[in-house]
């Protein structure tokens, strides 16, 4: 009777634990994934193949709906970081449309990558402003509700707007409190909202609508640029996207280093700083990477899982070729 009991017990108990280890939570979880070599995903007219041990490396970061499990013990797994859903989703947004918005940003990163690496080996780009791009709306902010990432802003009170600079003092501008009236381009169709401008807490006197915004642009190429990362999204590796596909026109970007990097670049050249810096690092060195380039306000976190792994920050897409020839120098 005893044994009976004992071996109820326990398979209630794994009943429990299969239960919570296949319940979804309310949160993410962000683990580390594999550094990956580029240079097999890249393809470009008139690539040469390198053979010096080097390479540009990629880490992404695996992140995916949280079980009970998890959620009770965000430990379980090196590395791992449990992020609540509002942090990655916005609100009403499916996994779906999540994702969907992860591999545009993702798309976009590789044609900004490569107008900022050709234009720096000396190759005619095209660049001409078209807009500005919603990258994310504040919840509770004027425009929250209104406005959604992907839109495309054209127009403020009726007067066109290409370009970050243009858009900047037609908003800031104004005192905050009045009214804005702003039109966006949105899946092709035009549509217009009003809302009223908020200071800015950390500049009072200027208004805000709570919007975050990226440049768009219509990129021509003078030659063939194809990335494929399947099933992986979001910006953050354009500044590896960037250093390969240098690498792979002829400048010697690693000198023979394994070089991974991370970073969401920008078409001004600039490296912006990227989320799941943690992980990306746990990868890197796993992976016997000898330098990791990450963002300059990402360093700090770099450091404190880098274990012997050589960090170095950079704001800049042109810094990080200077610095990798001076390493290279140094070495």
């Amino acid at each position: 009777m005893r044994r009976r009991i004992v071996g109820a017990l326990v398979l209630l108990a794994l009943a429990a634990l299969a239960f919570l280890y296949l319940a979804p939570s309310d949160d993410y979880i962000f683990l580390p994934d594999r550094a990956r070599p580029l240079a097999p995903k890249v393809e470009i007219d008139g690539e040469r193949a390198q053979q010096d041990g080097g390479g540009i490396y990629y880490v992404a970061v695996d992140v995916r709906k949280a079980s009970l499990l998890e959620s009770y013990f965000p430990s379980l797994y090196e590395g791992s970081t449990l992020v609540p859903e509002n942090e990655v989703r916005a609100r009403g947004e499916s996994e779906n449309e999540r994702r969907q918005a992860s591999f545009q940003d993702m798309r976009r990163s590789q044609r900004i990558a490569a107008a900022v690496a050709l234009d720096a080996i000396g190759r005619d780009v095209t660049i001409r402003a078209t807009g500005v791009l919603v990258t994310a709306v504040a919840t509770g902010a004027p425009a929250f509700g209104k406005l959604e990432p992907g839109d495309l802003i054209v127009a403020v009170d009726g007067r066109p707007v290409r370009t970050i600079d243009a858009l900047a003092p037609l908003i800031r501008g104004r005192r905050p409190g009045q009214p804005v009236r702003i039109r966006v381009r949105r899946r092709g169709q035009g549509r217009e909202f009003s809302m009223r401008t908020i200071a800015d807490p950390r500049s009072p006197k200027e208004a805000i609508v709570g919007i975050a915004i990226d440049q768009a642009a219509d990129i021509r190429l003078p030659i063939r640029v194809k990335i494929d990362l399947a099933g992986v999204g979001g910006p953050s590796a354009g500044l590896a996207f960037a250093l390969d596909i240098a690498e792979e026109l002829g400048r010697d970007v690693d000198r023979g280093r394994k070089v991974a990097a991370t970073g969401e670049i920008k078409l001004d050249g600039s490296v912006q700083g990227v989320g799941g810096v943690k992980q990306k690092t746990i990868a890197a060195r796993r992976a016997d990477i000898d330098v990791f380039l990450v963002p300059g306000e990402n360093a700090a976190e770099a450091r404190r899982y880098a274990e012997g792994l050589r960090i170095v920050p950079v704001k800049s897409f042109r810094q990080a070729l200077r610095t990798l020839a001076t390493l290279a120098d140094e070495s």
